[in-house]
């Protein structure tokens, strides 16, 4: 049996929700880690891609602790064996890599 789809008006809405919730995180570096977790579920509840909404999103938060990271809280190495640029959030210690393609 085939799922039924949401609403076109549903996934608007869920949309303008996350992207109000990003904005107040950038602004409120105190509830920022609050914002993006509910915007992650609201993300997650609609099937909606954060990517989608904004393409940069991976890049700008933890998905370990939905920290955001600045200059501050992130140091930001390459790697030219594996080719990855890697992230080590400074709030949970987790580290990410991200691929990278040369010319």
């Amino acid at each position: 049996m085939k799922r039924r789809q949401k609403p076109k008006w549903v996934e608007r809405i869920a949309k303008e929700r996350i992207e109000m919730l990003f904005d107040l995180a950038i602004k409120t570096p105190k509830r920022a880690k609050r914002y993006v977790s509910l915007s992650r579920k609201i993300s997650s509840r609609y099937n909606i891609p954060m990517s989608s909404i904004f393409p940069s999103w991976k890049r700008m938060i933890c998905k370990h602790c939905n920290a955001i990271w600045t200059t501050k809280s992130v140091k930001i190495r390459t790697d030219s064996k594996t080719k990855t640029v890697i992230y080590r959030c400074l709030e949970c210690g987790k580290v990410t890599r991200f691929g990278y393609a040369s010319s």
